[in-house]
This record gives structure tokens, sequence and C-alpha cells, in this order.
């Protein structure tokens, strides 16, 4: 080959080669260059330039490979050993000595490397840990240059082990890697969300530590990360150079082993992790990397389908029992438990053409979270279609060989003709939907809005209005409309709205699909929760909530007594069936009832689903609750320890459910006097929800109010109104109003401080407010009437302590608070009063009515 042939290979080697430590670097072009002595060569002697240049740029008194011996101390951190070198400089061990003590991981560009790509890229690496902080990305802490003017970044030090070595030396099974493997998931999706590309993820730059016993991956290394968007002050931050490849062949992309010049996007990094999930789950690479060359293994990437994970395990037979036994199988285990959808979601990570691919690591994230969850995840097998199309790009010259037989054959017509039908079907429904969603939003038109200002609320609205006629001739589609439209105000709080159009999908259902189809019973089980929830409203009076339970008990029997008809008693929906019928039982206090329905339904669950299914955890979380309405607080505490142990491993300590049940199982310590207990739980809880989901989350702040509840127990009242008025302006600044019970509280917690004057202030305001939104005859209102009294009656205020007190007693105080009013030590200039005396009688007889 002629030299100048030759040019942009020799060129492409020398720029790897350099990504190369020096003692991997002989080994790299050995396989590299194969039996090519010549452009092996014309490597080696670029390579030895290179090298040369250097010394003589950084001055005579360089050692032998080129770098002078590092300085005993850089800045406040002083060197302890070299961690590694690779081609754009050593990192080292380095502890830092002030303002703090700590160990760091201290990144020093090669001495006289002016080489403008490996400056830009230690520029880009650094710019980009700066813009990023996640628990699963090494921080980054300092960055300057050595008065040699050589650049240098002060990193996390991380002293954990490569993620397969770590999950093999643990013998963590498949779920546990599976749950390290989202947390990575994570951290990349954190840097794509800072438009950072990584480019190089392998298990060499996933490291994993353990805090608190438990494991910790940090991903490192972006000294290849490439600026999705350019960097605000570097128009120069793509570094993707022509004639080079960046990145470890065994984990790159197809479209990185692909044509100079192709665009990388976040997508590339998806292929990476799906090439590291494909080898925690097998313990090989996707394909054989064994001698070959570089580019046998680019143009592997870039053409050849790798095997399923199962079909890896299966093909490899003796020489997969020590990999397979790091996870505790058998290899014909593994391979049972990887065929299905482990196959399919490490396969979609995996697909050649990124528009298949996962669009994101979150998504990849979302599908592995869903196996562990038992739910169906979305990787699919590929259609018909594209399994046609790949095999003709693999045949094309049989294909076209044989079409002409194929289309003769009546059969494909029949096939296609069907094909067409259901096409048909399928767009006219879709373009009926997209008639309908263009109506939705016609609202949004100016010429519609007239000038007002359109809300997402009048949008949804509008729609609701309109379903019944825009989807009339398609009564499916409109029924699952009508189902998705009363989630979302649902989750609005419109409860009353949410009811009337589940209640019409459930009609539509019942007339199209018959009674006991599953879509009609999935609408009753969702009526049945929103009837639920419009039980549970604070505004409701009594009478009100005993009609819509006593309604939402009779659909329930139905579906239960159609469940066990159709299904049997075994089966989780029916399960699922009793789940509802006790929850509204216990609703209307016939707790004895609902316990023998929620026995039923968990002893169903633990023998069908399991005894770590979400289901069956919820299960026994729900008969926790139902204990403690009865007293049986031990059995209560039993129950949710051992559900939240379960959590914690299955679902992992920062799901939703996790966090739920931390919070039942400290009400419950706080029902048993155990207060600190219940109090550390509590703010566990709170700093991870806010951590999760954010300070202003609305679970976050219910945390913080049973946090309050605690501490008011404890009688620790100035701890209690810190976290009351952090409350308070969390509701102001993210709701615009105040919750009427955290404004009795507040009011209640400054009365014990003996701060009488901003208490009444703050009670006031209680009353005014609860009377408003819940009403006067609700008892949290007659509560905050009360409290006031106790105020004007320590103040000397008895005329209107004794007014309001019969006030309160008129408007349903609830007995807890009469049978302490006599001996209230607030209302003691009361008692000599003989009006104080009848109020007691009076408040005694109407409380034992209700």
């Amino acid at each position: 080959m002629e030299k100048s042939e030759q040019w942009p290979r020799v060129k492409e080697l020398f720029e790897a080669a350099l990504q190369r430590d020096d003692d991997k670097r002989e080994t790299f072009l050995r396989e590299a260059c194969g039996q090519d002595d010549s452009l092996r060569a014309e490597v080696e002697s670029l390579l030895s330039a290179h090298f040369e240049a250097i010394a003589l740029t950084a001055g005579p008194f360089l050692s032998a490979d080129f770098d002078p011996p590092a300085p005993e101390s850089i800045g406040p951190y002083k060197l302890v050993r070299k961690l590694g070198e690779g081609g754009m400089g050593q990192v080292w061990l380095a502890e830092q000595v002030s303002p703090l003590h700590r160990e760091v991981a201290l990144k020093l560009l090669r001495a006289g490397v002016f080489e403008s790509g490996l400056l830009k890229r230690f520029q880009a690496e650094r710019q980009s840990l700066a813009m990023m902080d996640h628990p699963a990305i090494a921080k980054v802490f300092d960055a300057g240059s050595t008065p040699s003017h050589q650049p240098y970044l002060v990193m996390e030090y991380v002293p954990g082990s490569p993620i397969t070595d770590y999950c093999d030396e643990k013998k963590l099974s498949i779920c546990e890697r599976l749950e390290l493997f989202i947390k990575i998931c994570d951290g990349v999706q954190h840097a794509h969300q800072k438009a950072i590309i990584h480019r190089d993820l392998k298990p060499a730059n996933i490291l994993v530590v353990e805090v608190d016993g438990k494991p910790a991956p940090r991903i490192i290394d972006f000294g290849l990360a490439k600026a999705a968007t350019p960097l605000p002050d570097e128009k120069s931050a793509l570094l993707t150079q022509a004639g080079s490849f960046l990145g470890t062949p065994g984990y790159m992309s197809p479209e990185q082993a692909g044509s100079i010049g192709q665009d990388i996007d976040t997508r590339t990094d998806v292929y990476s992790l799906g090439v590291v999930l494909y080898v925690l789950l097998t313990g090989f690479l996707p394909f054989e990397t064994l001698e070959k060359s570089v580019q046998e293994i680019l143009q592997q990437v870039r053409e050849v389908d790798p095997p399923r994970p199962s079909a890896r395990i299966s093909r490899a037979k003796d020489s997969s029992t020590f990999k397979t036994a790091a996870c505790g199988l058998e290899p014909a285990q593994l391979a049972s438990t990887l065929q299905g959808d482990l196959d399919w979601i490490a396969m979609k990570a995996l697909e050649k053409d990124r528009n298949r691919r996962y669009g994101t690591p979150s998504e990849l994230a979302a599908d592995v979270g869903r196996y562990l969850r038992h739910e169906p995840v979305l990787a699919r097998p590929a259609s018909t279609v594209y399994r046609m199309q790949k095999y003709v790009r693999r045949h094309r010259v049989g294909v076209a060989l044989t079409a002409f037989m194929v289309l003769l054959l009546a059969g494909f017509t029949v096939i296609q003709a069907r094909q067409l039908q259901r096409t048909t079907r399928e767009r006219d429904r879709a373009d009926r939907v997209t008639e309908y969603m263009a109506s939705m939003f016609k609202v949004s038109d100016p010429g519609e809005a007239r000038g007002n200002t359109i809300t997402a609320r009048e949008v949804l609205d509008k729609a609701s209005k309109d379903i019944d006629s825009g989807l009339s001739h398609d009564p499916e589609l409109q029924a699952q409309m009508m189902i998705l439209m009363s989630r979302v105000y649902l989750s609005l709080g419109l409860y009353s709205r949410s009811e009337t159009l589940a209640r019409q999908a459930v009609a539509i259902r019942n007339r199209v699909l018959g009674p006991e189809h599953p879509q009609t019973l999935e609408a009753m089980d969702h009526l049945e929760w929103a009837l639920n929830k419009e039980s549970r409203v604070s505004e409701a009076g009594p009478a009100t909530r005993e009609n819509r339970f006593a309604e939402a008990e009779k659909l329930e029997r139905e579906t239960l007594a159609i469940r066990r008809r159709g299904l049997g008693n075994d089966d989780p929906n029916t399960a699922r069936s009793m789940a509802y019928l006790a929850s509204t039982l216990r609703g209307q206090r016939r707790y004895g009832e609902a316990e023998t329905l929620q026995r039923s339904a968990l002893a169903i669950r633990r023998r069908v689903l399991g005894p770590e299914h979400p289901d069956t955890l919820i299960s026994m979380g729900d008969l926790a609750i139902t204990l403690k309405m009865t007293g049986r607080l031990d059995e209560a505490e039993k129950l949710e320890r051992d559900a939240l142990e379960i959590e914690r491993r299955v679902l992992g300590p920062e799901h939703p459910d996790t966090l739920t049940l931390m919070n039942n199982l400290a009400y419950t310590l706080v029902r048993e006097k155990r207060y600190p207990e219940a109090e550390r739980l509590l703010r566990e809880t709170i700093d991870i929800q806010a951590r999760v989901l954010g300070n202003d989350h609305p679970q976050t702040v219910q945390s913080m109010s049973d946090l309050a509840y605690t501490l008011s127990e404890e009688g620790r009242y100035h701890d209690e109104e810190i976290v009351l008025r952090k409350i308070i302006d969390i509701n102001g600044r993210v709701s615009g109003k105040e919750i009427p019970n955290t404004l009795i509280n507040l009011g209640d917690s400054l009365y014990h401080q003996g701060r009488y004057a901003e208490a009444e202030k703050w009670t006031r305001q209680a009353i005014e407010k609860s009377t408003r939104l819940l009403g006067p005859e609700n008892s949290n209102t007659a509560e905050a009437v009360y409290n006031l009294a106790c105020i004007e009656a320590l103040t000397g205020r008895p005329q209107a302590a004794l007014k309001h007190l019969n006030d309160a007693i008129e408007h349903g105080l609830s007995m807890n608070v009469v049978l302490v009013m006599e001996t209230d030590p607030a209302l003691k200039s009361l008692h000599g009063d003989p009006r104080f005396k009848q109020l007691v009688v009076l408040a005694t007889e109407r409380a034992a009515k209700h």
C-alpha cells in the first residue's frame, strides 16, 4: 500500500495509541497492526517523534519518560502515589491539607503536552465535571495550573473496584446487579441533562465503593466527554477529530465505530450502557475480541448482531461456569433467567439503528425497573417488517433473485390485504384521535382565546365536555380517553369531575364489552378509587361521607363477586378487589370485616405473587393500618418492619412505596410513645424525599407535618414551630394558599410556648380559613375555636372564652377534646363559673350522641 493511502490508518492508530497507558501501548499496536510490519513501523515512528518533541519542548532536564519528577505538592495537595497514567497525563492520590483534610485524586496533564486535541479534551473534562452534581458521578473539587503551567484537576478519590469486579467479588445476584445498574443510568442521565456525553462508558470507568455498607457507583474519567451542545465559552468543544476514533472498541457504539464525521448523540452512551449491562448479566462482551485487530472489532460492532445474553451463556457451555457462579447460578439457570425480558432489554439497548435503541438512559433504567417490579417491559421483539429489512440487508442478492417468486404467492397477497385492512382501521382511529386532540387545544388558539391567558385546566375542561361528541363513533376509544382524563382530574384533587368521567367509561364498556370484560373491570376499579378519594374529602359532612362509602361498597362487592366467579378466589385481580373493599369498610370503621378481607388478600398475594411482590407489600401495609386503628400496635409494627426490610431490598431505599411505609412505621412508633425513634425515621424519610422528589413536593411536606406532630407529642414546641413555619412557607409559595390544620397547629405550638398574642393571631387566621374551606361544622374548625377560648381564658377574657367554648361545642367538638375540657389547665380561671359547668355537661352529651 502506498504511504499516502496508508496515512489515514496510521493516524487513526497513532491517536488510539496515545490514549493507552505506556505498559499497554505495545500490546495494542501488536494486536491492531497484526502482520503489517510497515504499518506498525510508521505508527511507532510517529509516537517516537511525538515524545521526543515533548521532551524538547519541556526542556533539557526531563527524564527518559519525558515527564519530570512529580513535585511533592501542588498548592494545598500533597502527592502520595501515582494511581495511573495515560495519553493525557497522570492521576495521583493526593492528600489535601487545607482548608480541610481529605484524600483526593489529582489529574495532571503531561508536562509539555500542548497538542491541541489533548488540551481541549482535558479542558472539556474539567468543564464537564464542574457542571455536574450527582451521587453517581465523581465530584470535582478544584482546578488550576502548576507554577510550570501544567493544568490539573482535583476530583473525588474513589477507592473502589470496576463494577464487574465488584459484582463478581461480592457474588451479587442478577437483581442486585440490576439495581446497581439503574443508579449508573441515573448518573449518565444527569450528565446528559447537562448536555454532556461521556463516550467511554465501561466497567473501568464505573467504580463501586461501599457507603454505610451499601454499594455506591461512581462514574469517572470524562476525558473523552463531548458536549451535546457547544459549551458556553468553547465553540470548539466538539472534540471528535477527523481520521480518528475515540473510545474503547469493545464498548463503543456503531456510530462511534462508523464512518468519520458521523454525528454522535446521547444514544451512543445508551449503547455503551447496554454493553455494560450485557457484561454484568453474562460475564462476556457481546462480541469476541481476543485475537482480533481493532478494525475487526469495529467491523463487528458496525455489521454483526450480537447473540442474546441467554444464547451467549448457552453457547459458552463449560467456559461460562466460573462466570455464572459469581451470581450464584448454574449456566442453565442463568440462561433461563436471562431468557425473555432481560434478553429484550439488553438487545434493545444494543440496537445498531439508534432510532430503535432506548432514547435515553432513564428509559433504559425504567425498563430494568419494570423487570425488577414484575411489570411488563417496553422492550419487545422486533416487528416482522423490521426483521425482514435486516434479512434483506444481509442477503441482498438472494432476496433479489427470489423476490419475483415470493410476489406470486397468493398467501402473501392475502396477508398484505389483511395488513392493509388493519392499517386502515388503525389510521382511521388515529385520525379521530388527532381531530379530537386538535379540538382540545383549539381553545389555546389566539383567535379563540381573544387575548386571554388559557390554562391547562381550561383545556382539560373543554376536552372533557367535548368527549361525548368528539369520539362518539368509536366508543372503545371514547371510554379509554374518559379514563385517562378521569385520572388527570383525580391527580388534581377534582374528585367529583373524575367520578363523572369514570362512571361514563364504566357505562360504555358495560354496553360495548360486557360487565365481565377485563377493560370493564379496570374501569370499575378506577371508579371505586375515585369514590374512595371523594369520600375522604375533608369538606364533605358526615352524612355525605357515609352515603359515598355505601355507594363504593356496593360497586366493590359487585366487582368482587364477578371476579370470584370468573377468575376464582386465588387470582391476583380478585385479591385487588378484596383490598379495595377492605379499604372502604375501614373508612366506615368496620375494622373486623376489613381485617378479614385484608388477611385473605395478603394470603393470596403471598401464595400467587410471592412474598416480595409490590402488591404483597401493599397488603402488609394496609393490614398494619387496620391493626393500628384497633390498638394492636405491636402487631402493626412487626408487619411494617418486615415489609420495610423487603421494600428497601427489592424496591430500593428511595422508592415511593418504601418512603410511604417509613412514614407509616414512624406514626406507629409515635403511637407507642417511642418519639426519638419516630423522629429519626421521619428525618431520614424527609432527607430522601427532598433529594429525590424536592423540598416542595407534597409527599415531602406531608412527612414534615408528621415530624411536626411528633415534636409536639415530645413537647418540643419550639422545634415544632420551626417545621410548621417551613410548611406554611412552602404552601404559600407553591400553591398560594395555607392549610387550616397547619395554621391551627402553629397557633397551638405558640400557645404552649406562652406566646399568647402570636398564638391568637394564627388561631384566628386558622378559624377564618377553616370555616371558609371546611365549614363551621368541621371538627378541625371546632378545635380551633376551642383553642381560641383557651387563650382568652388565660389572658383574662372570661366572657369571650365562654362564648367561644359554646360555639365549639355547638359545631362538633370532638370527644377527645371534650374528655380533657374539665381538667384543661388553660380553663382553670372558669372553674368557679356555673356557666362553665353547664358547658361541660352539654359538651359531654353532644359528643356521646356522635
